[in-house]
């Protein structure tokens, strides 16, 4: 199950694997002049937490009132005798705000129990479009089978034209079966990916 923090519904999806395209999170140069530019707007940010501490971090950041996101999936562990569906962190070790980075802002964020710092240079939080951070909720929303992917940066970008995952874009990459998606964020350098079997694609 995937659900997600500062948003009304859960959601969920299943780890699985096969052909992807690659849906690349670019994030905005490092520099002051792209602070001052998205001062007055809020943006997602990626945050790094102590080892098992994401869930905790999470539940603070909700009484702070400070929008987060926090995607979850169900894994099921297997023992001799019996298994059992655990619900764990996507991407392990991070979390997600959305805020309106000032320096009172940051150090809130930062004051959280749990909360290692923002991920970027010399610990400044490096924006993350909006509409990456979208796609990943709307595969976790819709179930779409995915997996974790290691992160990609080469190849052409694509988008998904028609269907329940349109306007979804990515990196086109094959496989020995065919095609898949790779949804990655570039500044923790996780990703998942999906089968693009059954979608159209065009060239973005």
């Amino acid at each position: 199950m995937v659900s997600f923090r500062g948003s009304p519904k859960p959601a969920m999806g299943k780890l699985d694997s096969k052909d992807q395209i690659v849906a690349s999170v670019q994030t905005a140069p490092v520099e002051p002049e792209v602070y001052a530019a998205h001062g007055d707007a809020p943006c997602w940010y990626a945050i790094r937490t102590r080892s098992r501490h994401e869930k905790v971090v999470a539940k603070q950041l909700d009484g702070l009132e400070i929008e987060n996101f926090l995607p979850l999936c169900n894994v099921v562990h297997r023992w001799s005798d019996r298994r059992k569906e655990v619900e764990l962190p996507l991407f392990p070790g991070y979390a997600f705000v959305r805020m309106i980075y000032t320096p009172q802002e940051r150090v809130r964020v930062l004051q959280v129990f749990g909360v290692a710092g923002f991920v970027g240079t010399s610990g400044k939080g490096v924006p993350i479009p909006e509409q990456q951070i979208n796609d990943i909720r709307t595969l976790l929303n819709l179930n779409v089978p995915f997996e974790n992917h290691p992160a990609l940066h080469i190849g052409e970008r694509v988008r998904i034209r028609g269907g329940m995952l349109d306007g979804v874009e990515g990196i086109l990459q094959a496989q020995k079966n065919g095609r898949i998606l790779v949804i990655s964020i570039d500044p923790i350098q996780r990703a998942i990916s999906i089968d693009l079997e059954g979608y159209d694609v065009e060239v973005v």
